[in-house]
């Protein structure tokens, strides 16, 4: 079978974004900027960035090789987990519903303390998330990733592990897809939940700009992080950019620098 990426001959990946994010629009204008990836070796690592510019449908990219890699997407994940446990009634109110502590110690400290789906994913809580996937269950998020067309859909590798180290992967094209489909509100889901997942999302404000973005990194569960994600949007006045980046956390500092080169390529392509 022929995938959408083959049959356009694995152009730049920043003009692989699926059509279905630009009904109604033409399609998206897109650069590759050599600028942004020199970012991440000035970091001393290596690392992608896209940037989806909404009003003048323009994607924007460092490179055209890692930005259509797919990676285990690790707390990423909390954004569509939300969402199901909204949808599925798994969790009826993000402020209300309390997810006690099991009274587990874990090194994380912030982890070890009774939740709500608010403060779970603003403290990226996985035992939490692991615990709403257990109760959504295999054929429940199945379907519904399935629905949102997230990643590669195989949820392999256990029902509280394929984000983590199972079978799971999304591309940074992929994943900003998804979240510009969240972010207009065009999920196959009720308006409620997607409208209270943007609400929980966490916020960072930079001068008169605000992002809403969550973080994801591999193997922050036994201590031993690889890679780091950040994806989400940014909006300076009524302009908004949607976003996604990784980056190989080859040191303690690389794991802080995911939102520091972010906000140093969001700015770099003027949408903060």
């Amino acid at each position: 079978m022929i995938t959408r990426r083959q049959a356009l001959g694995l152009v730049a990946a920043a003009t692989l974004l699926p059509q279905r994010s630009f009904a109604h629009v033409a399609p998206p204008r897109s650069e590759i900027r050599e600028s942004l990836a020199k970012r991440f070796a000035d970091a001393g690592t290596e690392g992608t960035f896209v940037g989806y510019m909404v009003d003048e449908y323009l994607v924007i990219a460092s490179d055209k090789d890692r930005s259509g890699e797919g990676k285990l997407p690790a707390s990423t994940f909390k954004i569509p987990n939300s969402l199901i446990a909204l949808e599925t009634g798994v969790v009826e109110d993000p402020d209300k519903d309390v997810f006690p502590w099991d009274g587990v110690k874990r090194p994380i400290e912030t982890w070890n303390k009774d939740h709500t789906l608010r403060s779970a994913i603003a403290a990226s809580v996985v035992p939490v998330y692991q615990e709403i996937a257990r109760r959504i269950g295999q054929e429940r998020m199945q379907k519904y990733v399935d629905l949102f067309e997230y990643g590669n859909r195989d949820i392999g590798g256990g029902i509280d592990q394929f984000w983590l180290t199972g079978n799971l992967r999304i591309d940074p094209v992929e994943q900003v897809d998804f979240v510009d489909r969240l972010r207009r509100g065009v999920l196959p889901i009720s308006k409620r939940s997607q409208d209270l997942v943007r609400d929980i999302l966490p916020v960072t404000k930079v001068a008169d700009a605000v992002i809403r973005a969550k973080t994801g990194l591999l193997g922050a569960e036994q201590g031993k992080p690889s890679l780091g994600w950040l994806v989400g949007w940014a909006e300076k006045g009524s302009a908004q950019t949607v976003f996604a980046l990784n980056v190989d956390c080859r040191e303690e500092r690389h794991i802080a620098a995911r939102m520091t080169l972010a906000q140093a390529c969001l700015a770099d392509i003027g949408a903060i």
